[in-house]
């Protein structure tokens, strides 16, 4: 006992139902664990019982043992769980000794389980009546997390990161129920940017008259992104991709030189967008600012759309559309009359797997009706393009890929607030109610209430949400009818609604003056937002003429999805969203997109083919599609079969189609077919 005697640094005592636990420890690790019985003598209390604990079983030791331990370590250490009169009993006998011994604050948790553990008020960890150490505090989070839900590494390390930063262990378990505290909730905030820009006056433009006249009661000033595509040679026909956050002002970009363009008889505009949602708003609001100046219409999806009784017109002056809906019309071979403008909203939609190469083969191919339009009839000069997006990581990239001036408009005119908070999908509702009472109840120091925007991922969610809120709300989707939207738009406008629930589909459209956005879900249907998307919907919250500050408030499912088909969690999307830097926009094929884009570029073009793959932002092999192809029976040369027509009028993978034909050539049972199918879409 003599060696280990001399090696102690720090010998522990705490009080157990048995009496004193004791443990000697030296270079943070432990070497020895026992428990001493104090028996009473004529002198004071004594060492009695000394029993080493070894795993489960004691062996007993001399008493006299117990003294040469503590005579040989460097300091003796008092849990202060210990009561005072076994403080007070192990120091009498100590001092009998020569010893003294210091009371310090521990761990219980660690106490009792023979670990010397101190604690200061740098670390300890309030867990209600009693303060424990962080490694202990953690260990009860991590219990508490395990009945609330897996949570992914993302989520249990901020909670853990807070835990350690407020060291209150009730107020972390509380935002797994829920509670809002704004301390915690906070994850970070985005600082106002003003940017210093030369704003235009109206009467200074010469426009069309129709559309001057339009403009000039409405606006003194051009907002600041829009003098500056005006700065950039917007009005002289310039090619430009605008690229500013939601809610400043860059959908009049595109509309202002549009209808002045119509107007003066250099070609229709087309407005085009990704989701028939939004081309069924943009064609309403169309028709209600300039219907009186020209005529609208709308295509959406691969066949004619109905509106109010009327057909798709191609010779309107203006056409609102889905990228889908117009490139349609492309491959079907219809005429679209002179193009004047196109609008691409939303062009972030290029980087996307599904979409992104469809948007850029219509560009493509856009363009290329444009230029032999322009060759046979004479007085038509083509088109001018107006790109358009909230959030684009590589812009400079972007505009020179698209041959577009770049104006670019950075200017976060209020200060940004970000929260985090866990509920389960139950318990949301709730939390929504309680956000939107607490913003309404407030007033900025312009005069206005706070009102808040909700999304969610479907029109059913959104009006339980709608139902369950206590202050006046509505939903808000595509499948309300014109007039039942309008009415919402006003009411909201007018301060009579605390809230609007839309989806997320509807973000790029929504337009309402709120000051908080809460998330209800991180998903659009059954697929996650994407960064960008992401950053559109939040950048709704704040105004600068109504707000002092924007709120948004993700609320999180631990361990949720939406769809079996989803990878992640909601939990460890919110902080690759929070977190996560905007993508750059690139356009990446494989052999697939590569080959359904080579197809529907040789059935508009023909023996051009290859020079719209060339001009593609995305690097197509043409060659090895055209091998493709020629395999599948789809093309004769530079002109697509009967076949090969079908396929790309109906938007269908060729490689999945030549699938389908050679299960049905070959006799297969429609079952099996299907199965080939899906067995195909795994191998990929």
């Amino acid at each position: 006992m003599s060696k280990q005697a001399q090696q102690v640094e720090t010998l522990f005592c705490h009080e157990t139902d048995r009496g004193y636990l004791i443990v000697a420890r030296r270079n943070g690790q432990r070497q020895f664990r026992a428990i001493l019985e104090l028996k009473e003598t004529s002198a004071g209390p004594r060492p009695g019982r000394f029993l080493q604990k070894e795993g489960s079983s004691e062996k007993p030791r001399s008493p006299d043992e117990f003294v040469e331990l503590a005579r040989g370590a460097n300091r003796i250490r008092i849990s202060q769980q210990t009561s005072p009169e076994g403080r007070e009993e192990l120091k009498e006998m100590l001092a009998g000794y020569q010893l003294d011994a210091k009371a310090v604050r521990t761990c219980r948790y660690c106490a009792n389980s023979g670990r010397y553990s101190p604690i200061n008020g740098e670390t300890a960890i309030d867990a209600g009546e009693e303060y424990i150490c962080p490694d202990c505090a953690t260990q009860e989070l991590e219990r508490e997390l395990s009945f609330r839900g897996d949570l992914t590494g993302a989520a249990q390390d901020r909670l853990e990161d807070l835990l350690l930063e407020v060291q209150d262990l009730e107020r972390i378990t509380n935002l797994l129920k829920g509670r809002l505290d704004p301390d915690l909730t906070k994850f970070d905030e985005i600082s106002a940017n003003v940017e210093d820009v030369e704003t235009v006056p109206v009467d200074s433009l010469d426009l069309h008259p129709g559309i001057q006249n339009l403009l000039e009661p409405r606006f003194d000033e051009l907002l600041p992104v829009q003098s500056l595509a005006v700065q950039n040679g917007l009005l002289d026909g310039d090619d430009q991709l605008i690229v500013s956050a939601t809610a400043t002002g860059k959908t009049l970009v595109g509309e202002m030189t549009g209808i002045d363009r119509v107007l003066n008889g250099q070609g229709k505009l087309l407005f085009l967008v990704p989701l028939v949602a939004l081309a069924n708003q943009k064609h309403e609001d169309f028709k209600e600012e300039y219907g009186d100046l020209v005529n609208v219409t709308i295509r959406v999806g691969a066949s004619r759309v109905r509106d109010d009784g009327n057909r798709f017109d191609p010779n309107a002056d203006v056409i609102v559309g889905t990228y889908e809906g117009i490139d349609h019309a492309l491959r079907t071979g219809r005429d679209l009359g002179d193009i004047g403008t196109v609008v691409i909203d939303e062009v972030h939609t290029l980087q996307e797997q599904e979409r992104g190469h469809r948007l850029d083969g219509l560009i493509s191919r856009l363009k290329y009706y444009c230029e032999e339009r322009a060759k046979r009839r004479e007085g038509y000069g083509g088109a001018q393009w107006v790109y358009l997006s909230a959030t684009v990581g590589n812009p400079r990239d972007l505009a020179r890929a698209l041959e577009a001036n770049l104006v670019e408009f950075e200017e976060r005119p209020v200060a940004l607030e970000r929260h985090v908070t866990f509920a389960s999908g139950r318990e949301k509702p709730n939390i929504e109610n309680k956000l939107v009472k607490r913003e309404f109840d407030r007033e900025s120091s312009k005069g206005y209430r706070g009102q808040t925007i909700v999304f969610t991922n479907s029109r059913r969610r959104c009006h339980e949400i709608s139902r369950k809120l206590e202050y006046n709300s509505a939903p808000y989707h595509a499948g309300l009818d014109y007039g039942r939207r309008k009415q919402v738009e006003r009411m909201f406008a007018e301060q009579e609604l605390a809230a609007v629930v839309t989806t997320a589909a509807l973000a790029a459209g929504v337009d309402f003056p709120a000051s908080q956005v809460v998330f209800d879900s991180l998903a659009m249907g059954i697929e996650w937002l994407s960064v960008q998307e992401f950053h559109q919907m939040l950048g709704r919250a704040g105004r600068p003429d109504y707000h002092d500050r924007g709120k948004v408030y993700v609320l999180v499912e631990p361990d949720g999805s939406y769809h079996n088909s989803m990878e992640m969690s909601e939990d460890e999307v919110a902080f690759k969203l929070l977190k996560g830097e905007m993508e750059d926009v690139r356009t990446l094929y494989d052999e697939s997109a590569a080959v359904e884009e080579t197809l529907a570029n040789i059935t508009v073009s023909g023996k051009a083919a290859k020079r719209l793959n060339d001009r593609m932002i995305g690097d197509v092999p043409t060659k090895h599609a055209l091998g493709k192809l020629l395999e599948y029976e789809f093309i004769d040369g530079f002109s697509p079969t009967r076949l090969g027509r079908v396929i790309t009028t109906h938007f269908l993978a060729p490689d999945e189609a030549f699938k389908m034909v050679d299960g049905i050539r070959k006799e297969k049972h429609p079952f099996r077919i299907v199965a080939d199918l899906e067995l195909h879409g795994e191998d990929e």
